[in-house]
């Protein structure tokens, strides 16, 4: 958010911009291909790798001593694409509409903050010349004082939206972790992993169960709003 004002050169300096990601246009909202944000979520979630049910393997005791148990089937392993999941999720959309929402009523603030100090500004450039030095030294005070104030409520809209972004990292990784692990189990996965982070180089189209993975989320949190 640039609330930068144009400085008299008597009394107002302009402030140098604050770097990237300081101002509501830059928060790290979720959008376009990546939800929750890009580089947020990817460190939340790049190292999920969720170990299911495993079939057979175990070993046994029989007579004196134990013996491994031949596995019944062949270790099956799956990935999804967890970015995927939560772009196209009804949580994951949910989430990204709410915090859009909450981003566009603190814009409206910071943009009606904007405007009242561009209104000021205009009105000591019309009229200053007419006033006495010590009454345009007060005016231009008094709008430098509105300018830190509105720099100060942007960095604290800042702040609450990264809360409340981490609020609902944390609480889609706990639905979604439940979910792969159930599907895991109930289909005999040994290891399901983030196919972006895993370097998985080779797969058949059986192994991708995120498609599967983003049906059984939604009728999941179907289940938990009609309750």
């Amino acid at each position: 958010m640039d609330l930068a004002v144009r400085a008299h050169p008597r009394r107002l300096r302009r402030e140098p911009r604050p770097p990237p990601g300081r101002g509501l246009r830059g928060a790290p909202l979720l959008g376009g291909d990546a939800v929750l944000g890009r580089s947020v979520m990817t460190r939340a979630l790049a190292a999920l790798i969720v170990a299911s049910a495993v079939a057979g393997g175990a070993l046994v005791a029989s007579g004196g001593g134990a013996r491994a148990q031949a596995p019944a089937t062949a270790s099956r392993i799956g990935f999804i694409d967890i970015q995927r999941v939560l772009v196209r999720s009804a949580a994951g959309v949910a989430a990204r509409e709410q915090l859009e929402k909450e981003k566009a009523s603190m814009q409206k603030e910071m943009d009606g903050r904007r405007q009242e100090l561009e209104k000021l500004r205009e009105e000591l450039d019309k009229k200053g010349a007419l006033m006495s030095p010590d009454a345009r030294r007060e005016r231009e005070d008094a709008i430098e004082r509105k300018r830190r104030d509105a720099t100060r409520l942007a960095d604290d809209f800042q702040r609450e939206l990264g809360r409340k972004e981490q609020q609902l990292i944390v609480k889609v990784r706990q639905e979604l972790q439940g979910v792969i692990d159930k599907v895991g189990k109930q289909k005999g996965y040994y290891m399901i992993l983030d196919g972006r982070n895993a370097g998985v180089v080779f797969w058949t189209p059986e192994a991708d169960l995120t498609d599967e993975i983003i049906r059984a989320y939604d009728q999941e949190s179907a289940t938990k709003g009609k309750k």
